[in-house]
């Protein structure tokens, strides 16, 4: 029985992984446009996401550190590693098995690691989206209870305007950068392999997360809608008065004109 450790990491919002690559001394097993996965000295495995996740495998604290050092020049909004999951696994186990925060495995290589790697990943990227999207909704809920105590929505348009934009960009990234519905390619001739990543997202419990965090923001963006709509109703009553103050002043130069 040999007892491993995978921790990954949310590290950033994005990673340079294309200039990153070259500066990375190990042996390259897999890359993509946005993910690079190497084996590297000593038994240690390394798998790095454009999405900002790093993950790690038999890497010590203080070589975790280290390459984060080397890391963060690379990185797009740099973050302390509030966000991170980790798996023991347990390899020359008699039979396959997960269980919540360990896996057990009979036969062991690293196509199996990375599908291990990926999942344990997702899991990390998932916790940072939820905290986002739930500062989202605390955002919004604030507007929402002054329109429901006050009758009037306190909220610029730009600055509503803003808020629509960083609520769509997490909803893009998010349909970007997680798998969690789609299996990967590798999975597709590989039953064993797709088996595992199955039970992995079952683990991890990514599909009712995802929902999650996708239905916060799906209440976000119709809050924001309805904003939109009062701003414009606003800006349109407003420009009502305008006109009708403008013939008014009209009708009054006029008979002022007939009478002097």
């Amino acid at each position: 029985m040999n007892l491993h450790k995978v921790v990954s990491y949310q590290a950033a919002d994005f990673i340079d992984v294309k200039n990153l690559r070259p500066i990375i001394s190990g042996n390259l097993l897999y890359k993509d446009a946005s993910e690079v996965f190497y084996e590297m000295a000593a038994g240690q495995y390394l798998y790095i996401f454009r999405y900002g996740v790093v993950s790690f495998f038999d890497y010590g604290p203080d070589e975790i550190t280290s390459f984060f050092g080397v890391l963060q020049p690379y990185c797009r909004n740099f973050l302390t590693h509030d966000f991170n999951d980790e798996l023991v696994v347990e390899t020359d186990a008699p039979e396959n098995k997960i269980s919540h925060n360990k896996i057990e495995l009979k036969d062991f290589n690293a196509e199996v690691l990375r599908m291990i790697m990926l999942n344990v990943s997702q899991s990390v990227t998932l916790d940072y989206y939820s905290d986002q999207t739930e500062k989202l909704l605390e955002e919004t809920n604030s507007y929402t209870q002054l329109l429901a105590r006050r009758g009037r929505l306190i909220i610029a348009g730009r600055e509503l305007k803003k808020f629509i934009g960083k609520t769509l960009l997490l909803k893009n990234r998010i349909a970007e950068n997680l798998y969690i519905f789609d299996s990967p390619p590798e999975t597709w001739e590989n039953e064993q392999l797709d088996k595992l990543h199955n039970e992995l997202k079952k683990s991890f419990d990514l599909q009712d997360r995802f929902r999650d965090v996708s239905e916060g923001l799906q209440i976000v963006k119709d809050n924001l809608e309805l904003f939109k709509d009062i701003l414009q109703y606003r800006t349109s009553t407003l420009l009502e008065w305008v006109v009708i103050i403008l013939i008014a002043i009209e009708v009054i130069n006029f008979f002022l004109g007939k009478i002097f």
